[in-house]
């Protein structure tokens, strides 16, 4: 049954480069994306956010309080323009859906937490349209991970009732969604994509990501590094599980060098990096997988997909644009679905998926 209103997903992910914003209706469980946009964060906001993210500065309530207000109004932002842009008429806004933007990620804390900014409060008084926000952190005091939330969405519009197939979202991090006909739904980060890469080609070049993997394309895959890589206890440790830029940072990186490394061969370790641990887990979980469909940023990195197409086979690589959706705007569109899901009283995650005690409405709404 189609679903009259307007809905409007907003996030931003681990790479913290861009506000990701889509305007979707629904048929069913099926999006149909009216339209998209990417906006760039402010040179100064971005950096502050990933100086507090990296721990590279001291936290304080004065610079959280700030920022979390200073990224409500960034989404604010992109949410008007977004509407702006394409003729919207806000009163055909059933609502937004604000995933925020992560600093801290912390499930396995002795108190567990998740830490999204990005005030709704804000959000909300601006646009004059009800707001559903803070998804995480109901998974998270139910016993969860908190992460990831968009397997669900994954479930309710990929799945296929003849093949068995994975969604493997390629943004700062990466995870994988596990579509197996007749069975629950599973899901889980495999360890780092992007976010690592874009953090070492920033350091030595300048650039905010290696476009298309070129800066890895000049280098080689350097065995005893990746091995030690590899040797983290994250990479096999049991689902449910979830991880950030708190674990896989480049710290974390610099402890596995011995110096003499050079730039790009690094740069081609830690692209080898995202393709084995994916490939591994999917063959440690989903050995019967005939399809993956991959979305986020990663899917522009040419080298990375060909890559994952030549250690996957025979298993079939799409994206999800083959699918039908813009697979740039996957997880904005995610959030949408999400607050629909809210403002219906159902559940948005998956207790399969992050381990929580049972199915739970996620989020809080702000009315408009």
């Amino acid at each position: 049954m189609a679903d009259a209103g307007l809905y409007l997903g907003l996030i931003s992910g681990t790479s913290a480069d861009a506000i990701d914003a889509a305007l979707v209706r629904f048929e069913g469980d099926a999006p149909r994306c009216i339209a998209a946009a990417a906006t760039p964060y402010a040179p100064a906001l971005r950096q502050r956010i990933l100086d507090l993210a990296l721990a590279r500065r001291e936290a304080s309530f004065d610079c959280i309080g700030e920022l979390d207000v200073e990224i409500g109004h960034a989404f604010a932002s992109a949410a008007e323009a977004l509407i702006e842009q394409h003729g919207i008429d806000r009163a055909e806004l059933r609502a937004i859906g604000s995933h925020g933007q992560t600093l801290w990620h912390r499930p396995l804390a002795a108190h567990p937490f998740t830490l999204q900014l990005g005030d709704p409060n804000v959000i909300a008084e601006r646009l004059r349209v009800t707001t559903v926000a803070d998804f995480r952190r109901r998974d998270i005091a139910a016993g969860g991970q908190g992460a990831p939330l968009a397997p669900a969405f994954h479930a309710a519009c990929l799945a296929s009732s003849s093949e068995t197939r994975a969604v493997l979202n390629l943004g700062g991090i990466a995870n994988l969604t596990l579509l197996t006909p007749g069975e629950r739904v599973r899901g889980f980060d495999t360890g780092p994509a992007s976010g690592l890469m874009d953090a070492w080609c920033h350091e030595h070049t300048g650039a905010q990501f290696d476009r298309g993997g070129a800066l890895a394309a000049q280098g080689r895959v350097d065995p005893e590094l990746l091995s030690r890589c590899l040797a983290d206890p994250y990479f096999n440790r049991p689902a449910p599980k979830s991880t950030g830029r708190e674990t896989f940072h480049l710290h974390w990186l610099r402890a596995q060098l011995r110096g003499h490394e050079w730039v790009a061969d690094v740069q081609a370790t830690l692209l080898a990096l995202t393709v084995h641990s994916v490939a591994a887990a999917l063959q440690r979980e989903c050995a019967g997988a005939t399809r993956v469909i991959a979305c986020g940023g990663g899917v522009h990195n040419g080298q990375m997909m060909s890559a994952l197409r030549s250690v996957l086979a025979p298993v079939t690589l799409d994206t999800t644009a083959q699918h039908g959706i813009d697979p740039d705007y996957v997880e904005a569109i995610a959030f949408a679905w999400l607050a629909r899901e809210t403002l219906a009283g159902r559940a948005g995650n998956r207790p399969e998926v992050t381990g929580a005690r049972g199915p739970r409405v996620l989020g809080a709404i702000f009315p408009a």
